[in-house]
Formats: structure tokens, C-alpha cells, sequence
């Protein structure tokens, strides 16, 4: 490792100063965006999420690198025997941070679960009044409707009651959403009228310490030396480096000035594996980029105009020169290594001639003008969102629209898409618990308007097999029902399937046990500088 140059980078963003003697420890991650805040439960984009998480623990958390639940700051939990009540031991002798103004004076316990979740639950609760927020994750899962109450039985047990079985609760509550919040230190924002503080200067009981951000350029994070697991605390520093341009974050790794880096440009891949100081760490990406319908803007609220975009997309064309081949054509609402992904159903064959007879029965006139929403970031599912829409430009203008490509700062795109702003948008998602429900639900739903329905579609048809689906526990069944959901989607169109991509991480050899996760997520409890 070439510690004069990681020296410089530190120096450079004022970290060596506080840094220990050794800088063996210190890590720098290159990542691609700003983060709109630190409080998890407001947010649902990747960005936001990755610059939370080593500040966080949950009660339950997914393996690094896999699917599977196991404790985090419960050790163990029992589920009744008619799947309504959830039973969780909480872990004894938990530190929580500090920062210069906030001091914690007890251990985490039952009362931070609490104001954890009812501050999602109550809409009355003291805090959420005083930090009015939404929380589009929760909601848009049902969990505001199905948690009846949350109670402690003593200060290391919570009971969750549930009002109806959800096959989906732990895998739910393990996501970033459901991080714990200290409710000591809401009671100290509280009483120095700082409520929206608890978004920009986080306490958590995370392996990292939240030092310092700086919008555009980086966030800074310590080692927690008090960490509940003292052997996954092995960097000093974390420092998370902001960079919007894919190739400068690629030349920072090349030179070292960042260990880890994100979403390469296909098209920068040979030239990363050849070279001999790197390595890049690639699998099937658990992702779905799609095209959103608004469908309560006219003419999108019609079925046969849907239809009309949707056999007018040239995804082939789209895989090739957007994603260079990285990646497979979609056809489905979910990606193929999701269990109940239903493998009968297939698209409508490319056929723009098609396209215009369904537009002039529907009386859509030429010369139609419609907005088309581009990302202005790079994510898995979608490595150029300002090609690929100047690519659908042109193959909508042969039908007769007048496309014009809308781009927003990327929480800004999210909040007005949210609002129903958009005509058509280029979206997307990375599964975030390995359930059905976590597509189907969460992204399609009639409760995901106005959180993670981008198209703003209710069809009631697909929303009872849905919500059916998340009250049995039997696997066949479950897969039984989303399958007719699916086929239910695929029918009515709200979306069109792109692509799922192929995620390469390109990172220094000198990093150790770090481990890409099928959520999107990048964790660095764990993770070491050789």
C-alpha cells in the first residue's frame, strides 16, 4: 500500500491530523453522491442508506454479503404461534455514540426500540411533531398499519403484536429504515428545540462514530472503540468521498487516493481487471432498471398508450450501448434469482409499427409533448440514464411525441417523481431483504404511492394477491399468488422492464474481507487495510 499518497489524501481532507501514528487502518471509499440526511427512516435511495449504515445497528441484520437474518441488537427473538407477536431480547451492555454536544448516560435498551418505532407508528408522537417527516419505507410496506404496538415486558425485551401475519417481518425490520435511534438523545434534541439535528448529526451504535459532512465532498466517520463486536472494528477512519463522475472516482482508485469505489462505466472494466494493484468483484446483479409510467397523467392513464411505449423500447439496442452488455434484458418486475419469479411470462415483441396503430385508435394526436425523466447519477441498474433516455428520445419521436429529458439534483428527482410530477421516468431498484414482497409491495402497491410507486398505480386486483401473499407463511403459496401478480402486471403495464445489470466493485488488493452485497448495500464493519 502506498501510504505517501493515502497520507496526502488525509491530509487533504483534514483527517490527518486526528488520525493515529500507523495509517495502516484508515479507508477511504469513493462514493457517488450526496446524502440528503443520516435519519434512515425518511430515506430509500442507496446513497443516503450506504452513508448511514456503519453508523447503525438493527435488532435483527442481513449476514454481510448474503440473504440471511441473524442477530443484531436482539440476540434472539420468538415468533407466536399464530405469527402476531414477536418477542425480542435485546442485547445487554450496548454503548451508544456521543458527539460534542450529547452524552449518552445509560445503555441502549427496550425504551430506544420504542421511540424507534412509534415515532413511525403516531402520527400525535411529541418528536414527530417537532421534526415533521415521512417515512416512505415503512408505509409503503404496511407496516403503519399492520404493527398494532410496540411494548417492552422489561428493559431488554420488546414485544412487537402484529394485526395481521406477515411472512416478511424480519427480513423487513432488518432493512436501514428500521435502524435504532438512541430516545436519550431525541429527549435532549427535543429539549433544546434541535429536533431535525437528529438527521444531520446521528447518534447510533454502529461500528463507526458520524465525525463530520460536508455536501459534495465528504463525510468523515471514526472507529467505534466501544463497538458491541470489538472484532469488526478493524479501520481507524472511514471517509466516504463524494464524486458525482464515474472517472474521477476511477482515477482515485488508480491512484490510490480511495481504496474502494462504485459503479465503473462498463466500458472502464478491462482496463480495471488488467490492472495489477486492483481487483474487481463481480456478480449477478439483485437489481431490476425500468421505465415508470405516471398513470394519472393522461395519455399514460390509458392502458393501449402503455402498451404503445412499452413495444416501442428497442431494449436490445439499450443493453448494448447503455450497458455493454453487463447485463440481461428484463422482462419481469423483479430479477430471475428472486424465488417466485414467474419464468412463463414474456414481453410484447418490439413492433413500433404496432405502437402507432395503438396511439391513433387511443386518439393520441401527433405532436404530443410528454417529459422523460433521466437519474442524474449512476446506480447498479442503470450506468447511464442520460444515454439511455436520449436512446428512448428517439425511438418515442418515431411514434410522434415531442420527448423532452427532465434532470433533476438526485433527492430533488426522487421527491418530485414522488409527487407525481413526471410523465415518464427512468428509475429502478436494488432488493433490499430477499422477499417478493420487497418488488411486488413495496414498489407497485396502492400504499407505495407516494413513496416508491413511481408510477402511481393502483389496480385492485393486483393489490389483494399481494397483500394475500404476505399473510401466508407456506412458501408454494406465497409463490402461487405472486406469480398471478406478476402475470396481473405485466398485463396492465405501469412499467417497462430494462435490464438487470451486472455489479462489478472495483477495490485496491490491499483491502481485505470486504464483500458485495446482494442488496446494494457497502458495509464496512469487517473490512480491513492490509
Amino acid at each position: 500500500m502506498r501510504l505517501t499518497t493515502l497520507s496526502s489524501t488525509l491530509l487533504a481532507l483534514g483527517l490527518l491530523s486526528q488520525a493515529p501514528a500507523s495509517l495502516a487502518n484508515n479507508l477511504v471509499f469513493c462514493s457517488e453522491g450526496s446524502p440528503a440526511g443520516f435519519d434512515t427512516a425518511q430515506y430509500t435511495a442507496a446513497t443516503d442508506n450506504d452513508a448511514a449504515e456503519p453508523i447503525y445497528n438493527r435488532l435483527v441484520e442481513f449476514e454481510r454479503g448474503g440473504t440471511a437474518v441473524q442477530p443484531g441488537l436482539a440476540t434472539d427473538w420468538q415468533v407466536s404461534e399464530d405469527g402476531l407477536k414477536y418477542t425480542f431480547h435485546l442485547r445487554p451492555a450496548v454503548k451508544f455514540h456521543g458527539n460534542k454536544d450529547f452524552k449518552p448516560s445509560r445503555d441502549f435498551n427496550a425504551d430506544d426500540v420504542l421511540f424507534t418505532f412509534n415515532r413511525m407508528l403516531d402520527k400525535d408522537h411529541p418528536f414527530r411533531k417537532a421534526y415533521p417527516t415521512e417515512f416512505p419505507y415503512f408505509i409503503s410496506m404496511g407496516l403503519d398499519k399492520n404493527i398494532a404496538k410496540v411494548e417492552k415486558t422489561d428493559p431488554l425485551t420488546v414485544v412487537f403484536t402484529l394485526n395481521q401475519v406477515d411472512a416478511a417481518f424480519l427480513q423487513n425490520i432488518a432493512m436501514a429504515f428500521a435502524s435504532i435511534l438512541s430516545a436519550e438523545y431525541a429527549d435532549h434534541l427535543l429539549a433544546s428545540g434541535k429536533a431535525s439535528d437528529i438527521n444531520q448529526k446521528p447518534i447510533g451504535t454502529g461500528p463507526f462514530v458520524f465525525q463530520r459532512y460536508q455536501k459534495d465532498s465528504q463525510i468523515r466517520f471514526k472507529g467505534n472503540k466501544e463497538y458491541w463486536a470489538p472484532d469488526r472494528v478493524k479501520i481507524d477512519n472511514l471517509v466516504f468521498s463524494i464524486n458525482v463522475d464515474p472517472s474521477v472516482r476511477i482515477q482515485k482508485l488508480r491512484r490510490n487516493e480511495c481504496q474502494i469505489t462504485l459503479h465503473p462505466r462498463p466500458a472502464d472494466l478491462p482496463a480495471l481487471k488488467a490492472d495489477g494493484k486492483l481487483q474487481v468483484m463481480t456478480q449477478p446483479g439483485f437489481n431490476l432498471g425500468y421505465i415508470a409510467y405516471n398513470t394519472q397523467h393522461p395519455p399514460f392513464d390509458r392502458l393501449e398508450v402503455r402498451q404503445a411505449m412499452d413495444m416501442a423500447v428497442n431494449k436490445q439496442a439499450i443493453i448494448q450501448a447503455v450497458y455493454q452488455d453487463a447485463g440481461q434484458t428484463a422482462v419481469n418486475a423483479m430479477p430471475p434469482t428472486q424465488w417466485s419469479y414467474d419464468k412463463s411470462i414474456k414481453d410484447a415483441p418490439f413492433d413500433p409499427e404496432k405502437a402507432k396503430q395503438l396511439l391513433k385508435q387511443a386518439g393520441v394526436k401527433e405532436g404530443t409533448e410528454i417529459t422523460l425523466w433521466a437519474m442524474p447519477v449512476q446506480r447498479p441498474y442503470n450506468p447511464n440514464a442520460k444515454l439511455m433516455a436520449e436512446m428512448l428520445q428517439s425511438d418515442w419521436s418515431k411514434l410522434g411525441f415531442k420527448v423532452r429529458i427532465v434532470s433533476y439534483e438526485w433527492g430533488e428527482y426522487l421527491k418530485r417523481m414522488k409527487n407525481g410530477e413526471h410523465d415518464i421516468a427512468l428509475i429502478g431498484w436494488t432488493g433490499d431483504n430477499g422477499d417478493p414482497d420487497n418488488w411486488l409491495g413495496t414498489l407497485f402497491s396502492c400504499d407505495a404511492i407516494g413513496s416508491n410507486n413511481y408510477s402511481l398505480w393502483c389496480d385492485s386486483q393486483y393489490d389483494a394477491l399481494v397483500k394475500k401473499a404476505k399473510q401466508v407463511t407456506d412458501r408454494d403459496q406465497r409463490t402461487s399468488l405472486y406469480e398471478q401478480a406478476q402475470q396481473r402486471l405485466k398485463q396492465q403495464v405501469p412499467i417497462t422492464p430494462v435490464a438487470h445489470s451486472t455489479v462489478n466493485q472495483p477495490l485496491s488488493i490491499s483491502v481485505k474481507d470486504f464483500k458485495v452485497s446482494p442488496f446494494g448495500r457497502n458495509v464496512f464493519s469487517g473490512v480491513s487495510i492490509d
